[in-house]
């Protein structure tokens, strides 16, 4: 079998590898569950390689969540549920609906009007849906129903990073007006949750700690909602500075023939301020 730019090949081998007997005995072992962690990782090198600007990159790790794509589309046709067809079928349906403005005829002909618009259809679809779901749920019970896209913020899915599940929460909440008018006061709330964080810490009860730690996260996310610094992006960044700067520590230990494990704290330290140091004159 030959490499092709046609998405049917694609199809064609991932087939091939979900085939009993001949194909993959990793790929015929695996199921939603097994295969979701990595759908949503190959989502996160997409990102990555934007963040880098290596299209080289981008291209590659683009083939590998069309991939994902393909693998659940296929073991959805295996159970009867639906083809890889249905699912492009599906999504252009949806896009053209969703932009009648340039489909259709339609009076939305600046960002705001579309945007009002795109809000109107999505909600006209989350109403189809929930008759859908109620259809199904008289063939199959409640329990086909239970997916946690009921009520308000039933928009916003669970199954995504919590840092952007919690920054669509509080986005979502705002369009009804419960949301804080400005920044100042969600500094005030974020004080009082590390002050809450401290007091289970002191009681050492490890559920309370956890939940107050998730009140302080969720502050944070609200902060730069406010003064419009995505959390996912802003905590990336910090990462990228931590591994740049510990990257430091680990190269100037090794001029020293010391290892990371034997090196002190305040050796370590000392390192990582000279790292911020340089970060500074070289203004990054």
């Amino acid at each position: 079998m030959e490499p092709s730019k046609d998405i049917s090949r694609l199809i064609e081998i991932m087939a091939a590898l979900r085939t009993p007997v001949t194909g993959c005995p990793w790929d015929l072992e695996q199921n939603f569950s097994t295969i979701k962690p990595y759908t949503i990782e190959e989502a996160y090198e997409v990102a990555d390689a934007i963040e880098r600007s290596d299209m080289d990159d981008l291209c590659e790790e683009l083939g590998d969540l069309l991939l994902q794509v393909v693998f659940h589309a296929r073991m959805a046709e295996e159970a009867g549920e639906f083809s890889f067809e249905d699912v492009v079928e599906a999504i252009t349906r949806k896009m053209i609906r969703r932009h009648p403005h340039v489909f259709d005829r339609s009076d939305a002909d600046t960002p705001d009007a579309v945007k009002a618009q795109w809000d109107d259809i999505k909600a006209e679809e989350k109403r189809e849906r929930a008759e859908r779901r109620a259809k199904r749920a008289l063939t199959f019970g409640p329990a086909a129903t239970e997916d946690f896209k009921h009520g308000f913020l039933g928009a916003v899915h669970r199954n995504q990073p919590a840092l952007t599940e919690a920054l669509k929460l509080q986005s979502r909440a705002a369009k009804v007006g419960f949301d804080w008018s400005e920044a100042e006061p969600i500094l005030d709330k974020i004080e009082e949750e590390i002050r809450e964080l401290r007091e289970a810490l002191r009681e050492g009860e490890q559920d309370k700690v956890a939940d107050e730690l998730g009140d302080l996260i969720f502050a944070l996310v609200n902060i730069g909602r406010h003064v419009k610094a995505d959390p996912e992006d802003a905590l990336r960044g910090t990462n990228t500075k931590f591994r740049r700067r510990f990257s430091y520590i680990e190269t100037e230990l090794e001029k020293s023939s010391q290892s990371l494990e034997a090196a002190t704290l305040e050796r370590m330290e000392e390192l990582w301020q000279a790292a911020k140091a340089i970060e500074r004159e070289v203004g990054i």
